[in-house]
């Protein structure tokens, strides 16, 4: 896919279990812009050799179209970590997902093993955000961005409440503080940032609701553990039809002989800047790249 990166769609972010070669296989069908194959949280310590071994065959195979292919690993630390990052880098995905990255180190650290694992150049780096130390270092982890594939942040909150013993609710307001400063420090580095995942499959409305919320903290799109999701996370996360067309006529104003070399203008009414062109023209290169995907 050429769709540039900074305005590459990823609405839907869905995993899918590594050792499971029925739903790799049906996610071919799928309309997720990015498949999350999992070799880390839904794969048993006993079922890890497989699962990698049928991940690497089915990036191998193709298949996913338009998709954007990304294997999340196992952590370095653990006895599957780096089998895992040579067998991804040898089958060819866009891009390798780790899990409790909790230091720019670590990013330089999978940055390298990639290389060596022989991953393309333009493959990506996303990393979970998912401990009290990754939000506390936030900003160090962003800034790592800088000379390596470091690309996403991806929000964990199932093990950021477990590990900081905080009780989850519908408003999600124990992870305020943590979505935003994520989103902050992935904005100061020009990284995408991905919301959680919405646990409960059944409840359409509250899933509706939370992608809204993160839309609203500034993620780019959420991460999703069923395909029943996939639809509401795309109209969420996709630019509204008033959204796209207000983008426009700000660049149409903009582009005016009249208005060369001008820091402010007026726009149907409205004081618009040069920082609104430069968001308006966002808006419009994402809704292109959505329409590119079909979806």
């Amino acid at each position: 896919m050429t769709t540039h990166l900074a305005h590459r769609p990823r609405r839907s972010c869905l995993y899918m279990p590594g050792a499971n070669t029925k739903a790799m296989e049906k996610a071919k069908t799928l309309a997720a812009d990015v498949l999350l194959l999992d070799l880390e949280d839904s794969v048993a310590p006993d079922a890890k050799e497989t699962a990698r071994a049928q991940v690497a065959a089915a990036v191998k195979a193709g298949g996913y179209g338009k998709r954007e292919v990304i294997v999340r690993v196992n952590a370095l630390s653990t006895p599957w970590g780096g089998e895992d990052i040579a067998a991804a880098g040898a089958a060819g995905p866009d891009g390798m997902l780790a899990p409790k990255v909790e230091s720019g180190e670590q990013v330089r650290a999978l940055d390298r093993a990639m290389s060596e694992a022989g991953f393309a150049p333009d493959a990506t780096l996303w990393v979970m955000i998912e401990t009290p130390r990754a939000i506390l270092d936030i900003a160090e982890i962003a800034a790592a961005a800088k000379g390596t594939r470091l690309s996403c942040f991806v929000m964990g909150l199932n093990d950021l409440a477990k590990e900081t013993r905080a009780r989850p609710s519908a408003g999600r307001a124990a992870f305020h503080a943590a979505m935003s400063l994520a989103v902050t420090a992935a904005r100061a580095e020009g990284l995408t940032a991905i919301d959680g995942v919405y646990n409960d499959i059944a409840d359409a409305e509250g899933f509706r609701a939370e992608c809204e919320q993160g839309l609203a903290f500034g993620f780019d799109g959420k991460t999703l553990i069923h395909p029943s999701q996939i639809e509401a996370a795309n109209a969420v996360f996709a630019p509204a039809e008033e959204e796209v067309a207000r983008a426009r006529g700000v660049i149409e104003a903009f582009a005016l002989p009249e208005n060369a070399g001008k820091g402010v203008i007026k726009v149907d009414g409205r004081m618009t800047e040069l920082l609104h062109l430069e968001e308006a023209k966002r808006v419009v290169a994402v809704s292109e790249a959505i329409a590119a995907l079909g979806s």
